[in-house]
């Protein structure tokens, strides 16, 4: 009965954002309340379990996504994006021009979120195509498949940390994980899958904003320095994983630990960012801090959205219905890596959010962990392999790659659609091979 309790609040949740158009943390809200009420959770306790998941989930990454969002934000508007992608194009040149567009949008897709990512380099690609010749649509997508992979597979995007978290996933490893499987898949699901895109026309030119007009006046950083600075994250939590690994000092293994800490990395970022890409840049620390400032407005909803989350996963812990659930999917005859697919993959194409539909799976599945012995990071990438199934006309991805690119609904089908779902289902194949690898 819980179970059915449970499946009925989630299509509730799925009905309040999809189709009542309910922002999604009010929604996660009222469904941890009527789920808690319905699975027979005192009443008077009730807000109170709602309020601890909440706190206990932004206590977790509220720090990372913040800080993260601002090196993105710093990362746009020093020109330090905009000198990597002309760098790496320069490099490239027109014989390899998609493979460098597919490297820009990997390069700058890991700092940034993917509506930003996708605003900033869609000129690029419009500029691109316009110097030779070229259709838009073809030279988009491995740059596009990029850009969305990184904001579903990669740490410090708010989906894979916000499921490292209830995962209790190690976010190094989801990182080094992540961009293994990433890479062959946006090789396969962007270079490969354009060439079938060669004849979608555009229907007429839109005035795009050049990528040079986004960014602050002012002296810009060198392409070292920009590569470094955007990218420090990366290299930290990268670091702080694989030393402990190949390393028995302890205190080496300590100071991995200490420094490692995915909330420290990206304090550490942050300050480097701010000189490297602010100070040194001579703006003033009044100006970087209103950078600061819009960005962390921009992500105050996904933040809340995220906390929403944990409120319906105490829901579940506290009434016992999580190991109901565990009772049930282990007699599935069905891998859990596979499990996990599937049901983020429904959900994202029933609401649209990847982020929404990558929490209310892990909520779902986190009971698995403790009986099957599952590695924590596959799991997290599966997750976030479905949730980007599928994406049609209830996901605003899929209207900006549409309106953008000024083509035909069948046209965006064609491309957009096919690309996300190719994306999928090439991540979670990608997480079978890499699991029989490392286990």
């Amino acid at each position: 009965m819980s179970i059915l309790i449970l499946t009925a609040c989630i299509a509730f949740l799925i009905i309040q954002i999809a189709w009542l158009k309910i922002n999604p943390f009010i929604a996660f809200i009222i469904t941890a309340l009527l789920a808690g009420l319905f699975l027979g959770l005192p009443i008077e306790t009730l807000s109170q379990t709602v309020q601890k998941g909440l706190g206990e989930m932004l206590g977790s990454i509220t720090l990372i996504i913040v800080f993260g969002t601002c090196i993105g934000k710093l990362t746009v508007s020093s020109g330090a994006a905009n000198v990597i992608a002309k760098t790496v194009m320069g490099w490239t040149g027109k014989k390899y021009v998609r493979l460098g567009l597919m490297i820009t949008g990997f390069i700058v897709g890991i700092p940034l979120f993917y509506s930003v990512g996708f605003v900033l380099l869609v000129p690029l690609i419009f500029s691109v195509a316009h110097q030779f010749k070229l259709s838009k649509v073809y030279l988009g997508i491995p740059m596009l498949a990029s850009l969305s992979v990184a904001h579903g597979f990669l740490p410090p995007h708010p989906s894979p940390m916000a499921l490292s978290s209830i995962l209790k996933a190690d976010i190094g490893l989801v990182l080094v994980y992540g961009i293994i499987i990433a890479i062959p898949t946006i090789f396969i699901a962007g270079l490969l899958f354009s060439n079938l895109l060669k004849n979608i026309k555009t229907e007429s030119d839109h005035e795009i904003l050049n990528v040079e007009e986004i960014v602050n006046e002012g002296k810009r950083p060198s392409f070292s320095l920009s590569l470094f600075s955007a990218l420090f994250p990366v290299f930290g939590l990268t670091l702080t994983s694989i030393l402990p690994m190949i390393s028995k000092n302890e205190t080496l293994v300590n100071i991995c630990k200490t420094v490692g800490e995915p909330s420290m990395i990206m304090l550490i970022s942050l300050l480097i960012c701010t000189y490297t890409l602010g100070i040194r840049m001579n703006r003033s620390i009044t100006s970087v801090m209103d950078d600061y400032a819009v960005a962390i407005k921009d992500v105050a909803l996904i933040v809340l959205i995220v906390g929403g989350a944990g409120g319906l996963k105490e829901v579940m812990i506290v009434s016992g219905v999580n190991e109901t659930i565990v009772a049930t999917l282990t007699q599935i005859n069905i891998h859990p890596y596979l499990l996990a697919w599937m049901m983020a993959a429904i959900i994202r194409v029933c609401v649209g959010s990847a982020t929404a539909a990558g929490l209310m799976t892990a909520s779902v599945l986190l009971p698995l962990l403790q009986t099957t012995g599952l590695d924590p990071n596959l799991l997290v990438l599966s997750v976030g392999a479905g949730s980007l199934m599928c994406s049609h006309v209830n996901d605003p991805s899929f209207w900006m790659f549409k309106e953008y690119f000024n083509i035909s609904l069948k046209d965006t089908f064609k491309s957009w659609t096919v690309m996300e779902s190719l994306v999928s289902v090439l991540g979670i194949i990608f997480v079978f091979i890499l699991n029989s690898i490392i286990h």
